[in-house]
């Protein structure tokens, strides 16, 4: 198993559930382009070694792909499952967006899981098995004013998984796409501060990384191709993805339930 994002957030569940016993005991390349993050986590752990392999990787560089999944290949025979959840989120309107912001976001969240996708089914795919699973966000479904870039880049990831399942179907390797609403993680908290990323907050609560640890579980075991988290904002989100105009038309009362909750929480803080 391969997971990316593994020192911080989701990612970090993610590696926890399946790599520490009682919640799993798997074998595990985690990886993070925080390496020095990631070690703290494994020290936290206590993961052994023998079954835990810590490693760089820029989800960004193709190369760095091959490397972590011949890594797991050689190490354990074979690469059953990848997790690709790293990501990044810099709120902005579009008129404030940087040609810097930009390559970011399509280079780790879309390319950085096209990339991680290719190079764990040319292992998969002789193999006849093994199981990609990617994260995408309710920004995927609907498009979100103010996370301009990162909704852009979930649609990109949704479209390419649900496609690259298609591809990998008839040779048994799954894929199956996750989009939670907002998660409790520090990216979340980084966007506290920014009335742009108003409707990220506009749900009734943030969803734990423990939910989405049990999406995943549910993927594992039924590999379905896609799952919403939760259900009814997912399926109000696929609404506006068949009638556009609907997501504007609502935006404006989602934004100001949105900065209630920024406000509430910034008071929280104090």
């Amino acid at each position: 198993m391969l997971i990316t994002g593994a020192a911080s957030g989701i990612g970090r569940r993610l590696a926890e559930r399946y790599a520490s016993p009682p919640g799993g005991g798997a074998k595990v390349v985690a990886a993070d382009l925080d390496l020095t993050g990631l070690e703290r986590v494994a020290a936290d752990n206590r993961w052994d070694p023998e079954q835990v392999t810590c490693v760089a990787l820029d989800v960004r560089d193709p190369a760095a792909w091959d490397t972590a999944v011949q890594m797991a290949v050689e190490r354990w025979g074979r690469l059953d499952v990848l997790m690709n959840v790293a990501g990044v989120l810099m709120p902005g309107y579009v008129w404030e967006l940087t040609p810097a912001q930009v390559d970011l976001h399509f280079d780790v969240n879309v390319k950085g899981v096209v990339y991680g996708t290719r190079a764990a089914a040319s292992v998969m795919k002789p193999l006849g098995a093994g199981h990609i699973i990617n994260l995408g966000s309710l920004s995927a479904l609907v498009p979100v004013s103010g996370l301009t870039l990162y909704s852009a880049s979930k649609f990109a990831v949704r479209g390419f998984s649900l496609a690259a399942a298609q591809d990998l179907a008839p040779h048994g390797v799954s894929l199956t796409v996750i989009h939670p609403d907002a998660v409790q993680t520090p990216m979340l908290d980084l966007q506290v501060d920014y009335e742009q990323a108003a409707l990220t907050f506009s749900g009734s609560r943030a969803l734990s990384v423990d939910e989405v640890r049990l999406a995943v579980d549910k993927a594992l075991a039924g590999k379905p191709m896609e799952i919403v988290l939760p259900l009814g904002r997912g399926l109000l989100a696929k609404m506006t993805t068949v009638a556009p105009g609907m997501a504007t038309r609502i935006a404006g009362r989602f934004r100001v339930k949105g900065r209630q909750a920024q406000e509430k929480i910034k008071m929280g803080r104090g």
